[in-house]
């Protein structure tokens, strides 16, 4: 009797697990479908969106589109894709005339039409890819942006191995984490030399003193998080701790650690291991740890790519809770969504006043969302 009651609450609980995922996984694509709504509603005639921001919030939306498996010859899609291809130029980049941010937007556009390159080649069974040549020029567009001996940088500058915006000439963890992820999705091993060369500017914006960063703020806060330059005196959006240091937050800590891992440091890594302990004391789907509601929506697209780049299933936060990453986010995003379909941010910093870039966030993360994970990563 006792065994038939003992199987009897195992299938109960497993029953229960399949129905709460069947759930998640039914409310995740009810949430891309009405996103997928509202920027059919979004889109201009031209094909881009918020263009006055430049190109950078379409490349955002079409990756975004991707990621959550709208098909590549869908009209929208290729709206928006003939627009981003009318900002190509000699150089090889894709960016707004005159504008200010042509290395960023280049990586945003490099990772969105090598995303739309693969899925069109799958569907039509192509040998040749309708972007490569594009593809290619843009590849090196973005290589040569990056701060190294080919711009005169010595491996003891702190510009060395980091990208910025373009014409802002200094290098972030922000601009150089898409630059890592934008050569990774195009094809890039953990070993080309531009991503080992991003891996030692990532590590000096972490807060962690080694011999891979005396930079003094590191020796000031060494906590493991990062910071989003250590350019000049170093700079964080978090501000500074008492003594000087550099507050270190979640959005670049996430950022800095999927950057290590694309480069590839594994989990026994001094920097890897500091870099997680930070996010298990720092674990949150509902604010940016260090600042709030700002930067919320980009926040939660290195939170769930991290994830992702980790392969993990369950992730345990300091006070000993397993976390479901992916359904609680999803419940996060779920309470933010609006009745139109779209999401934005009341805090209107970084742009995320704007629901067509915001919405092109959440649809990336709802991707990554949809992801099978088997725990790569054993801390």
């Amino acid at each position: 009797m006792y065994k038939i009651i003992q199987f009897t609450f195992v299938l109960l609980t497993l029953t229960s697990v399949v129905f709460a995922q069947t759930n998640q996984e039914a409310k995740r694509k009810e949430m891309i479908e009405k996103g997928v709504v509202y920027l059919r509603s979004a889109q201009a005639e031209d094909g881009s969106f918020s263009s006055h921001a430049g190109i950078g919030p379409t490349g955002i939306v079409l990756f975004g589109l991707l990621n959550a498996d709208v098909p590549a010859d869908d009209p929208m899609i290729a709206k928006g894709l003939k627009f981003l291809e009318k900002s190509k130029w000699e150089d090889g980049g894709i960016y707004t005339e005159g504008g200010a941010y042509g290395n960023y937007e280049s990586c945003v556009a490099l990772q969105c039409f090598t995303e739309a390159n693969r899925k069109l080649k799958a569907a039509k069974n192509l040998d040749k890819g309708p972007y490569d040549d594009l593809l290619a020029g843009c590849e090196k567009f973005v290589r040569a942006g990056q701060f190294t001996e080919q711009r005169d940088i010595s491996p003891g500058d702190m510009f060395y191995g980091g990208a910025g915006y373009g014409r802002h000439q200094r290098p972030d963890l922000s601009n150089t984490q898409f630059f890592v992820e934008a050569l990774r999705n195009a094809g890039a091993k953990s070993d080309d030399p531009a991503i080992q060369k991003a891996l030692i500017f990532v590590s000096r914006c972490q807060n962690m003193e080694s011999q891979h960063n005396t930079t003094a703020f590191a020796a000031k806060n060494s906590d493991g998080g990062f910071i989003y330059t250590p350019v000049g005196e170093g700079e964080s959006f978090a501000g500074e701790t008492p003594d000087g240091g550099l507050r270190s937050y979640g959005s670049m800590t996430y950022a800095g650690l999927k950057s290590m891992i694309y480069a590839g440091l594994t989990q026994d890594d001094p920097r890897v291991k500091a870099a997680y302990e930070w996010l298990k004391k720092h674990y949150d789907t509902e604010s940016n740890p260090g600042l709030g509601d700002s930067g919320l929506f980009y926040y939660y697209t290195v939170f769930a790519k991290t994830f992702d780049v980790l392969n993990l299933e369950m992730f345990e936060s300091t006070d000993g809770q397993k976390h479901d990453w992916r359904n609680e986010l999803i419940e996060s995003l779920a309470k933010r969504q609006q009745p139109d379909g779209s999401w934005l941010n009341a805090n209107s910093r970084w742009l995320e006043g704007d629901p067509n870039l915001v919405t092109g966030y959440v649809l990336i993360v709802l991707g990554d969302c949809g992801k099978q994970f088997g725990n790569k990563f054993n801390f």
